[in-house]
């Protein structure tokens, strides 16, 4: 669906993709917005994904590289949005390459790691439910994918599709296909991954580091899209709730272990052919629908004129899910742009953050740990206690990230503490605005000027737009918050 229709979504109405995922759906944006990423951050951050060219632009740029590289290198040739194999072939001579259609060329990793001589790629499945604030996960189970042929790097194999490709829709027109329907063994084609890394541990290979590496990659190639989905969602999405998606990650592990990206299916195949599809698809949709927190609406919901949904008995929030406010006040809108204008290399200054709690800061914490509570067998990879590093990433900070980022340093090791906060605070109804907890409506009497930490925020009333812009000063002192206009400063201070 184009980026426009998902205008028409209501607020209680949830669909499977968010505007703007095609940015690393399609195999020729993916690899332009990694390379975008590795220009910088360097090949050390983001140097784990093939050497690409986009055909016809980049034309002159593969000539050189494929003089420069000599005679005996392969290359892969990809349609830029096709799937299951489809239009896909190795090549390593300069005639073999197709001129009239857009494609993508690839250097061929041509040292794979293989097992019993044949060659496989992983199917990972990652779960992404929000971009604003970004909350990625990654399903703990997955499939091994494996090619039918035994491999050979020989130039002679190079048209040998069963060989050189892992997809399932190629392979099991072999002859040779054996197929496998038990999740725990070695053999056949697929296997689940959880049998692949117990197979590697018998071999003495660290699996937790592969998977550490995996997981990696993944939460740098969402970040990669950030800044395309979100500018698309505040555009044309009316309300958070409204999208999510399943990305089916496709990687190989070269001679060495390391992973590689080789692309990422926006809409990956939950057809179940086999037992072993059932047994591991089955759960891990489950375990999605779970984690999607449907909400069925009542009734007059569902009229013209409404937009509001109910929830689950369950949450932090209450049985019944009341209209929250779409929008932030003035006080929230200031605060955000204060911790935005901050460097974050001060980790006791980020932590300030959770002094003061705004109603939308505690909507956004109490739905985050109610949607981990629902996780099953998917792992919340970010954010999470270690995902500080991963901020410098996003093309502009966001202040919901830095919320979350703070919350998960705070309360990993103690997470029944933070939830009980969050209830005792839905429980004083603060989430839909009520400031009557001196928590969150400070009113202080003494304080130490010299303490503070002030900026300087130009606010525009939305309701009053023929009122010149206001100067706010925002000031922080352990966790108190004191904000003056500065046209009362001469008459009466005005306090919150």
């Amino acid at each position: 669906m184009k980026s426009p229709g998902f205008k028409a979504i209501r607020e209680f109405q949830k669909l499977n993709h968010f505007p703007g995922s095609f940015q690393i759906g399609r195999k020729d944006r993916l690899w332009r917005n990694l390379s975008k990423m590795q220009a910088r951050f360097g090949k050390r951050e983001f140097g784990f994904f093939p050497r690409s060219f986009i055909l016809p632009q980049d034309i002159k740029l593969l000539r050189k590289a494929w003089e420069d590289g000599g005679s005996k290198q392969k290359w892969i040739v990809k349609p830029p949005a096709s799937a299951r194999g489809i239009g896909i072939q190795v090549i390593h001579k300069w005639s073999q390459m197709p001129r009239k259609r857009p494609l993508l060329v690839q250097k061929y990793l041509h040292k794979p790691y293989l097992i019993s001589g044949n060659k496989f790629d992983l199917r990972i499945y990652v779960y992404v439910t929000s971009y604003d604030p970004l909350r990625v996960y990654i399903f703990n189970d997955g499939l091994v994918r494996f090619a039918s042929c035994k491999y050979s790097p020989s130039m002679k194999t190079l048209n040998n599709k069963f060989m050189h490709l892992t997809n399932y829709s190629v392979n099991k027109k072999n002859s040779e296909y054996q197929s496998n329907s038990d999740d725990k063994a070695c053999q056949g084609n697929p296997w689940a991954l959880k049998a692949l890394w117990q197979y590697l541990g018998s071999q003495g290979i660290n699996t937790t580091l592969i998977w550490d590496k995996i997981k990696d990659m993944v939460i740098k190639t969402i970040i990669a899209s950030d800044p395309y989905v979100n500018s698309l969602v505040k555009m044309h999405v009316r309300s958070s709730y409204s999208c999510h998606e399943l990305f089916g990650f496709d990687i190989m592990l070269d001679e060495n272990l390391k992973p590689w990206v080789l692309e990422v299916n926006i809409s990956p195949s939950l057809h179940s052919n086999t037992p072993l599809d059932v047994s591991i698809k089955g759960q891990m949709i489950r375990d999605l629908l779970n984690l999607a927190g449907f909400v069925l609406p009542l009734r007059e919901d569902t009229a013209p004129s409404s937009s509001s949904a109910s929830s689950s008995t369950n949450s932090l929030c209450g049985a019944v899910r009341e209209k929250w406010r779409s929008d932030i006040s003035t006080d929230e809108k200031v605060k955000r742009a204060f911790y935005l204008s901050q460097r974050f290399g001060d980790q006791d200054f980020c932590a300030t953050i959770l002094d003061v709690l705004t109603p939308d800061d505690v909507r956004v914490l109490a739905e985050s740990e109610d949607e981990l509570c629902r996780k099953g067998d998917f792992e919340r990879v970010f954010p999470s206690h270690a995902s500080s590093r991963y901020l410098r990433f996003f093309e502009q900070p966001r202040y919901l990230n830095i919320l979350l980022n703070q919350w998960e340093q705070k309360y990993w090791l103690n997470r029944s503490r933070g939830i009980n906060l969050l209830r005792d605070f839905c429980e004083k109804r603060v989430h839909l605005g009520n400031l009557a907890d001196s928590v969150h409506h400070l009113h202080p009497t003494t304080l130490d000027i010299q303490s503070f930490q002030t900026v300087c925020i130009h606010v525009t009333s939305s309701d009053t737009p023929s009122r010149a812009p206001r100067v706010v000063l925002f000031c922080f002192w352990r966790g108190i918050r004191l904000k003056s206009r500065l046209n009362e400063i001469t008459g009466q201070m005005d306090w919150c």
